[in-house]
């Protein structure tokens, strides 16, 4: 591939290069129609004249408020083509999210995805005084705040591409805000350009390879590793219209290639051992030698003739109708975002899907270091980019293998918006970034990540403790929805855990017992759950394991505040809503103590 030197110019090679291809499918009315590069290119050719005609130019900054759809590319190459700033947000982010974002970034148009979206900016609009416009992409075309009505202005007064220098800001990416306000992350043109061609060398493609789009675009993780990677190789992207509709959407497109996270896999897993443990026990003998075959093929170890016959049965009975729900044309799957438990890679690998783990930061563009077809270590998250180094900051941890992972490299973001102080916490002053991530080299220098270095705390005894890393293992089990462990400064840990209801409710009918209105209430699911702790909490230290937990049936999300946009912990908040709760089991867990000591 050519060098790039912006994005302005990799839109405009890949549209002229591949104009008559399929570039984004839409799906309407239970049918998937296209638009070829040429389609979409006109649309940024009037969104890049219509920006214009609003006042927008060089150094400028354009926001969104949407979900991923034609129209956010489309904005976002129409931004970077008057060498203006693209700063993306999520649909499901709080009012509040909006406006102080709005404000920080200091934006001058702001694309709303929703009547309702459009109607809530408006009435922050007084307390933005760098806003001068609102546009609405569900607006009337007649109206003059509309989508449409930006692309006739921009129809009638056409304005040429510019050409974005390297190092100037493609974008603002705010981060989740798990710990405070959302950090705007600026990341240049060369900062995307250099993680898009280094991944180029390891991830080949051609224009016939399809994705489906779900991550969101907002996200550095999906807008590199999708939306601009696929468009240097001509490739198309079907745009999932709904979670709830993604394994049927994933039937009908068929795609050839996935960027996914982890938690697409661990329901997927979760899902089919639960199947699998309804068999009877000699067929799910044989699905489980079948698994440790596809293992030891992986490890380069060559599987008894037992082994090999159960693999072989298990993957015309039950692996193929797997793939076959993914479309059955995968070549690659590209997990990031969380670490993947290695039980689920190993299965989803089994299945005869290529897993392939990376990882990264938004303040990276986002790839540090991946695995890759041709080398591959399960349980790793692959060597480092080429053209990226990583130095692994023992000084932080007094260990002599594992430290902070520090990056280098020109995906390297140039700093955090307004936030000095941050800057200079990390970023180092010979060019390295402070991750915040504990890790260590293995053997042929592939990295392994032992969590975020701010979840980790300490018990009252000392012992240090990485929440992340048990709380996703415990997601596997179908009846645990979600899961918090905390124990910072107390003597033990313990777990709140949202009950997986329809999981619960299924087992209760399976075992032909009528469960209490109050589900957190009832013995029966509370010894199903504490089951579940020991079954999926097995390879836990015994300092780790929670030693109490209570039931919860209203889940963390995004809408009540307890999630980020990015589906991540904010442990503080929860915390804080559930003080009482988490009060009460260390003191019903002391009482019983004292009790026994008596």
């Amino acid at each position: 591939m050519e060098p790039i030197k912006n994005l302005a110019e990799l839109w405009e090679n890949s549209c002229c290069k591949f104009a008559d291809r399929p570039y984004l499918g839409t799906r309407k009315d239970g049918k998937w129609t296209w638009l070829t590069y040429r389609e979409v290119g006109e649309i940024v050719d009037q969104a890049r004249g219509g920006l214009a005609a609003l006042g927008v130019g060089k150094g400028d900054r354009v926001a969104i408020i949407s979900d991923n759809r034609v129209e956010w590319g489309a904005a976002a190459f129409a931004t970077y083509g008057l060498e203006a700033s693209f700063v993306p947000m999520y649909q499901a982010q709080r009012p509040g999210e909006w406006q102080f974002i709005l404000a920080d970034c200091g934006a001058r148009v702001v694309i709303a995805a929703t009547d309702a979206i459009h109607e809530a900016i408006l009435a922050m609009r007084s307390q933005l005084p760098d806003l001068q416009h609102v546009v609405g992409l569900s607006r009337p075309a007649d109206a003059p705040d509309s989508w449409g009505a930006l692309l006739a202005a921009g129809a009638a007064r056409p304005v040429p591409r510019g050409d974005p220098a390297p190092e100037s800001i493609a974008g603002f990416i705010y981060t989740s805000g798990t710990t405070g306000k959302p950090k705007g992350v600026l990341l240049s043109h060369q900062n995307f350009c250099s993680n898009i061609l280094a991944i180029e060398k390891l991830f080949p493609m051609v224009p016939e390879d399809r994705s489906l789009s779900f991550l969101p675009w907002a996200h550095s993780f999906g807008q590199t590793c999708e939306l601009y990677y696929g468009l240097l190789w001509g490739a198309s992207a079907a745009l999932n219209d709904s979670l709830d509709r993604l394994l049927d959407n994933l039937a009908e497109i068929r795609p050839t290639v996935l960027v996914a996270v982890p938690r697409i896999f661990n329901r997927i897993y979760a899902a089919v051992e639960a199947e699998i443990s309804r068999r009877p026990a000699l067929l799910q003998r044989i699905i489980h030698a079948g698994v440790r075959c596809a293992i030891k093929k992986e490890n380069g170890e060559r599987p008894a003739l037992p082994e090999r016959l159960a693999f072989a049965f298990a993957d015309k009975a039950v692996f193929a109708k797997i793939r076959q729900r993914f479309g059955g044309r995968l070549r690659w799957v590209c997990s990031g975002s969380a670490t993947l438990g290695r039980d689920v890679a190993e299965f989803i690998n089994a299945v005869g899907l290529p897993v392939y783990e990376g990882y990264g930061l938004t303040e990276t563009s986002p790839v540090i270091s991946t695995n890759y077809p041709g080398c591959r270590r399960i349980g790793t998250v692959g060597p480092v980019l080429p053209g990226v180094r990583v130095v692994i900051d023992t000084g932080v941890t007094g260990d002599e293998r594992e430290g902070e992972i520090v990056a280098y490299g020109p995906n390297v973001m140039v700093g955090y918006h307004r936030r000095p102080e941050e800057n200079e916490k990390t970023l180092a002053r010979d060019g390295g970034l402070r991750t915040g991530d504990l890790g260590y080299f293995e053997e042929e220098g592939f990295l392994r990540v032992s969590g975020r270095i701010k979840e980790q705390f300490k018990l009252e005894n000392g012992k240090y403790v990485m929440p992340s890393t048990m709380e996703e293992a415990l997601k596997l089990s179908p009846y645990i929805a979600n899961v918090m462990i905390h124990g910072d400064g107390r003597p033990f840990n313990v777990a709140l855990i949202v009950i997986g209801e329809p999981a619960v409710r299924a087992w209760a009918a399976e075992q032909g017992v009528t469960l209490a209105a109050d589900l957190p209430a009832d013995e029966r699911v509370r010894a199903l759950i504490e089951a579940e702790l020991e079954r999926f909490g097995a390879e836990f230290k015994k300092f780790e394991k929670p030693r109490a937990f209570a039931l919860l049936r209203e889940d963390f999300t995004i809408a009540n505040g307890l999630l980020t946009p990015t589906l991540k912990l904010k442990r503080r908040e929860v915390v804080a809503r559930f003080a009482a709760v988490i009060d009460g089991l260390y003191e019903q867990k002391a009482g019983r103590i004292e009790q026994a000591q008596a």
